[in-house]
């Protein structure tokens, strides 16, 4: 059984020869480029230049000697965006900076920072017009440059057994928005002025379906997934109210999977939110989401059991393999041994399940601690 056929298998929920594996098939299932290096000397693997995937989360392109060495079974598939693109790093003072295509200004500390956070947002005025929304240079999401190339990429992957990954090109609506204005700002509006706030989102899901269409086009009968990320959850409870969720974006969500079904029916759509989002998983199944990630388990309400029970018939869980806030990089090997074992335990009988961490490995993991986890991976993730 090739990887393609692992995966395949696990996404109809039927048992494989072994749980599937995925890391850095996209931008929240990857590692840091310190802990990527440490791993690579870890494991024996010479030093070479390490590119990234992500430049924002610092966050490494897995090589392909380490891709086979762990047995990764996704190979994902990255348009040109404002995290990998484009990017001229200047000299801030203390901090490095860029400035994105999309107007968004980025500082890193030179000392001590570990990725880069943002520092002026492009609109940041609370009172903006629908015409200066319009008026707004806004980049060309569907530009055929940003995913020129991945259709050979794909069919690399493709004919060397692999489950190809197709990732999106920018952030979900709602998270976005908040880039374009801020944070505070967004949230006020959706409380105070739906339809100031509507504008602008309306103007995100015109530039998705843009992105999506023509990467689509290009690329959609060579997929396996497709992907869209939108954080909802906080640890205790969720950003916004699932009313507000509901009510102003929802609606648009369900346009960007309705095309990712019509363009690539044969794909599977992966969401991906952070946190405690339990009581909106009955909207993203209803929307279309088959693929939920990463399943936080350290969140309030967010039981492995009792999720898997509820909804391991309608979805797959792609993630959740080990605590990546305080046992992955704090832990013993023996504890991330332990807390892998628990978690494949519930999750993959039936099938259904990707093995990952819970969202990205960040540089403080010890390499120890990863191979840990990978050991425990082959050890308990043998299906019969």
């Amino acid at each position: 059984m090739n990887s393609r056929e692992r995966v395949l298998t696990t996404f109809e929920h039927r048992e494989p020869d072994r749980v599937p594996f995925d890391m850095g098939s996209v931008q929240v299932t990857g590692i840091q480029i310190s802990a990527y290096q440490n791993l690579r000397q870890a494991l024996g693997l010479p030093e070479v230049p390490v590119n990234l995937s992500d430049t924002i989360q610092q966050l490494a392109t897995i090589d392909d000697d380490i891709a086979e060495r762990l047995g990764i079974d996704f190979r994902g598939l990255y348009p040109l965006n404002s995290h990998n693109w484009g990017i001229e790093v200047s000299d801030a003072g203390e901090d490095w900076a860029y400035r994105d295509e999309w107007g968004i200004t980025h500082h890193m500390l030179k000392e001590s920072a570990l990725y880069y956070s943002i520092f002026e947002v492009p609109l940041p005025k609370i009172d903006f017009t629908e015409e200066e929304v319009k008026q707004f240079p806004w980049p060309d999401m569907g530009a055929h440059w940003r995913v020129e190339g991945l259709r050979e990429q794909a069919q690399r992957f493709r004919e060397a057994g692999y489950a190809v990954v197709l990732k999106d090109a920018f952030a979900g609506i709602f998270e976005f928005a908040q880039r374009i204005i801020g944070m505070d700002k967004l949230l006020m509006l959706m409380a105070l002025d739906e339809g100031r706030a509507g504008v602008l989102f309306d103007k995100m899901l015109e530039l998705k379906l843009d992105y999506w269409r023509t990467a689509l086009e290009e690329l959609g009968d060579l997929v396996d997934v497709v992907t869209y990320a939108d954080d909802y959850g906080t640890q205790k409870s969720q950003l916004i109210s699932p009313a507000m969720f509901r009510k102003q974006l929802k609606p648009l969500v369900r346009q960007i999977f309705a095309l990712q079904k019509e363009m690539a029916p044969q794909a599977k759509r992966f969401f991906h939110s952070d946190g405690n989002v339990r009581p909106l998983i009955p909207d993203f199944i209803e929307i279309g989401v088959q693929i939920l990630n990463p399943l936080q388990t350290t969140a309030k309400n967010m039981d492995p059991a009792a999720i898997k029970q509820e909804y391991g018939r309608d979805l797959i869980f792609w993630g959740a393999g080990v605590d990546t806030q305080g046992i992955l990089p704090r832990g013993t090997p023996q504890q991330v041994k332990d807390d892998v074992r628990r978690n494949i335990e519930i999750l993959a009988p039936g099938g259904g399940y990707v093995f990952n961490t819970v969202h990205n490995i960040q540089a403080d993991v010890p390499p120890e601690n990863i191979v840990a986890m990978w050991e425990a991976l082959q050890e308990y993730g043998v299906y019969g």
